[in-house]
């Protein structure tokens, strides 16, 4: 598995209650699911984020 970088995350008890039910409705950890949604949301805002040592797409 590839390093990760760990830090504390503050969420309302409101926020955590949805992300916990979604993570759970599709299978995954709670942890799983917020990388999900952010990567979501960077490639609705046109980033791409890509993982070290792997090569962009030639199109």
């Amino acid at each position: 598995m590839a390093d990760k970088k760990s830090f504390p995350l503050r969420l309302p008890p409101e926020l955590h209650d949805e992300l916990q039910r979604l993570a759970a409705a599709e299978l995954r950890s709670v942890n799983a699911q917020i990388e999900i949604l952010l990567r979501e949301g960077l490639k609705k805002r046109g980033i791409e984020i890509r993982r070290k040592g792997s090569e962009p797409d030639s199109d």
